[in-house]
């Protein structure tokens, strides 16, 4: 998918268009008990009970695919819960019923049963919600123009946003007819999903049934028990541990080569090459093989032994043929330099002005000064 699909995707929500058909919903106490399920017509909500409720799916559209959005291989052929789900627009109720079996056995791998009485005073239950929509796919004529009055094909799909429950604190609360405060019991109240998917995969007006998009609010966290009590599929690696193992292995790799004007040049190019990505709205997230970090790194000034001591080591933490998301090998927008007893942030464009240098035996790093200066605000002299 690219971010063209997922705002074309996303425009869908708009309350006001009200182009989802149904809401299904599946409440669930800590400990994976249903509670209650429902079924909603879109078109019988509120105008703010519809916002609240289309603004926890947007949630689920939101982020950057490689880092909060995940493409996952899902093997319809073995399993096809979600393709009858989505056919039937989940109003075949025995269907709706295995699937929300299915995600709670997921989120009870997650949350095991609590082990004390305080514990379970404070967990947090589950809603699980699940939306039908489809949305027609527009005709493109000979020179590839969007005909906006004609389409050949609907696109019909699910999305699913599981948001944490929580209790608020007891409070008081104000009462007009008695003029005093009263105690106001706790309610329970739907936060912003912290995981879900869409199915199946939309690429550029296709269907890919083989694949999800899942969604994790933290990247560092890729659900990997709930997609495997779910559905039997192998959850992504990380996006933050993706960076993390991309910074160790280079490390190791290059050794005394993993310099300072290595990684600025590295930073540069692969920044550059994600802002040209980023211009086509259509173009898919850029991904970096072996073979293309190695040629940057050569280009910057790495031995070809180095070189391929990296693409030995990129297969074995990564695997044979895999590719990243370049986005998790540089963050374009940010140059941080930190030391034991000092972190230095510097605009990604300017971040050549910082050189190593050694002098009477001690390495220091320099940066030019180049008009005002200020310490927390302070406007200082130099």
């Amino acid at each position: 998918m690219n971010q063209k699909d997922l705002a074309e995707l996303k425009r869908r929500l708009n309350p006001d268009k009200r182009n989802p058909t149904l809401i299904c919903g599946c409440y669930v106490d800590h400990i994976g008990n249903p509670i209650t399920s429902f079924q909603l017509p879109v078109d019988t909500l509120y105008e703010q009970e519809n916002e609240k409720y289309m603004a926890l799916f947007r949630k689920v559209l939101s982020g950057q695919i490689g880092q909060t959005l995940l493409p996952v291989d899902f093997p319809t052929a073995s399993d096809d819960l979600l393709l009858r789900a989505r056919d039937t627009a989940l109003n075949d109720e025995e269907v709706l019923q295995s699937l929300f079996t299915r995600l709670i056995a997921g989120i009870r791998a997650e949350h095991p049963d609590t082990q004390s009485v305080e514990d379970a005073q404070t967990a947090e239950n589950w809603l699980i919600l699940l939306l039908h929509d489809s949305l027609d796919v527009r005709k493109r004529d000979i020179n590839d123009e969007i005909d906006r009055e004609n389409s050949d094909r609907a696109f019909s799909y699910i999305l699913c946003a599981i948001c944490p429950v929580k209790q608020e604190k007891a409070a008081l609360r104000y009462l007009p007819s008695d003029g005093v405060f009263h105690e106001r019991t706790p309610e329970w109240l739907a936060s912003a999903p912290s995981l879900g998917f869409l199915f199946p995969l939309y690429e550029g007006g296709a269907a890919d049934v083989n694949a999800i998009l899942f969604f994790t609010k933290d990247s560092n966290d890729s659900h990997e028990a709930f997609l495997k009590a779910a559905f039997n599929v192998e959850a992504v690696m990380p996006a933050a541990e993706q960076t993390d193992n991309f910074q160790t292995l280079l490390a190791q790799t290059l050794g005394a080569e993993c310099s300072l004007d290595v990684v600025q040049e590295m930073h540069g190019a692969v920044s550059e090459l994600i802002e040209e990505q980023q211009k086509d709205r259509e173009a898919e997230p850029l991904m970096l093989s072996k073979q293309d970090v190695a040629r940057v790194l050569t280009e910057a000034g790495v031995s070809e032994e180095k070189a391929e001591a990296f693409q030995k080591g990129f297969d074995a933490t990564f695997g044979e043929g895999a590719a990243l998301p370049a986005v998790n090998i540089v963050a374009p927008k940010q140059f941080k330099v930190d030391l034991p007893s000092v972190s230095i942030k510097v605009d990604p464009k300017q971040a050549d002005l910082l050189e190593t240098r050694v002098i009477d035996g001690r390495s220091y790093l320099l940066i030019p000064i180049d008009g005002d200066i200020s310490v927390n605000g302070q406007p200082v002299f130099h």
